[in-house]
């Protein structure tokens, strides 16, 4: 029964993310001619012409799906203990992606984000918890503390989804209340990351099940 358990979670876990990648997909293909005055490029007419920020725009657009990818592979146990090699190389693959590539570009669109100081700050504060995990993940498998790194890449990874969640939590909001799309946007800017965050922290801190002894079984029978 508990194996049943685990595979329909899996199961779930797994469908989301083939969703949330989909969907990621479908946002990511429109951008491809390259046009200015498509998708969230119609809010930033102010800075589109400024070339840093959109070499970062980008560069963020078309190479976040390669973490997204990466990460499928990162918490599967089957995986792990069978393709070690294959963990290893998408590990790689999502570090270098998030390190050296998107946290400079995330940061640069940080900067010139909409919705004034509040959603500025927390897409700084996203780029830096996302480059400190991830970095601290990888110096944690390089060290051999396998705990430690599984905890700080579900970190990592529950902010890289932050991609779809940002955009998920805008939907949610808007289809409840109405709130003007200056002050949606500051609110969904710390809504799209925070939460994940918590639930990371949650599954991280969640306490494992351990069967019970045989030799302490025996000696509560006895008592």
């Amino acid at each position: 029964m508990e194996v049943l358990k685990y595979i329909f979670k899996t199961f779930i876990v797994y469908l989301l993310l083939c969703v949330a990648t989909f969907l990621m997909l479908r946002g990511i293909v429109r951008y491809y001619p390259m046009q200015d005055n498509i998708g969230f490029l119609k809010f930033k007419q102010d800075y589109i012409h400024i070339l840093p920020w959109k070499i970062a725009f980008y560069t963020h657009v078309f190479t976040i799906i390669f973490a997204l990818l990466a990460g499928f592979t990162q918490f599967s146990t089957y995986i792990l203990k069978t393709y070690r090699r294959f963990h290893r190389l998408m590990g790689k693959i999502y570090a270098y992606d998030v390190l050296l590539i998107n946290f400079p570009a995330a940061m640069i669109m940080a900067v010139y984000a909409n919705g004034h100081l509040p959603a500025k700050t927390a897409f700084v504060v996203l780029d830096c918890l996302w480059f400190w995990f991830t970095y601290k993940g990888v110096a944690a498998a390089k060290s051999r503390d396998i705990i430690a790194h599984k905890q700080f890449m579900m970190r990592s990874y529950a902010l890289t989804l932050s991609a779809v969640t940002l955009r998920m939590w805008k939907i949610v909001i808007s289809s409840f209340v109405y709130i003007d799309p200056l002050h949606l946007y500051m609110i969904d800017a710390w809504m799209g990351f925070v939460p994940n965050l918590l639930f990371a922290e949650w599954l991280i801190r969640m306490p494992v099940k351990k069967k019970a002894s045989p030799v302490l079984s025996l000696k509560v029978n006895k008592a």
